[in-house]
């Protein structure tokens, strides 16, 4: 079996998010790329998170030609958007992507986060927001080429109407924790804005 400490890891992952509740009812999906091989181990479309072993685990190239899989295991149907985040960042080894509640009210609203709790600065938000995507179809190519500017000025993302997608540069378990951060920042905002008064923000040069 390929890659056996990448793949438990990135399941790991994946029952994490589960018990976080940043996925549920089998979406999401998460990938760690080993730099030696150039290969990524993603997890597989359809899988209940919670049964899942690192047998189940897809690993695939650059390219998106499936190396090794389990027999009934096919790549999750958003491997292209794993793909898109490592060529436009060559920086990671690790893609998060959840469908936590709060920062889905976000992605379907199209609102940027502003920068309102300290735990962002750990999201490298070079603009000092975290982005939103245009809208783009699930499983498409243009959904993976609509994460590509966005990734350019943050390690998270919005992905409209969509979740959320992380990007880490040392482990999947980084780019889960990106993601939790997100969600957290996501329901803070969205409480924030219930209130009805303006937002104060954190100066950008703090995060």
């Amino acid at each position: 079996m390929l890659l056996g400490n990448v793949k438990k890891a990135v399941v790991r992952a994946a029952k994490d998010a589960e018990a976080m509740g940043l996925c549920k009812h089998r979406s999401g999906n998460f990938s760690a790329l080993d730099r030696t091989t150039g290969l990524i181990c993603l997890t597989p479309s359809g899988v209940d998170r919670r049964g899942m072993d690192e047998s189940d685990i897809v690993v695939m190239d650059m390219m998106g030609r499936v190396v090794e899989a389990k027999e009934g295991r096919v790549p999750s149907s958003e491997y292209m958007m794993h793909i898109a985040a490592y060529e436009t960042r060559p920086d990671v080894v690790a893609v998060a992507h959840t469908h936590s509640p709060y920062a889905l009210v976000m992605a379907v609203m199209r609102k940027t986060i502003p920068p309102v709790m300290a735990e962002m600065m750990h999201l490298n938000l070079r603009a000092g927001h975290i982005p939103v995507t245009n809208y783009a179809k699930a499983g498409t190519k243009m959904l993976a080429e609509s994460v590509e500017s966005p990734l350019i000025i943050s390690d998270a993302v919005l992905i409209a109407n969509h979740g959320v997608l992380t990007v880490d540069d040392e482990s999947v378990d980084e780019a889960l924790l990106k993601a939790a951060y997100v969600e957290e920042a996501a329901m803070v905002y969205y409480r924030v804005l219930l209130i009805g008064e303006d937002v104060p923000e954190i100066p950008i040069d703090d995060i």
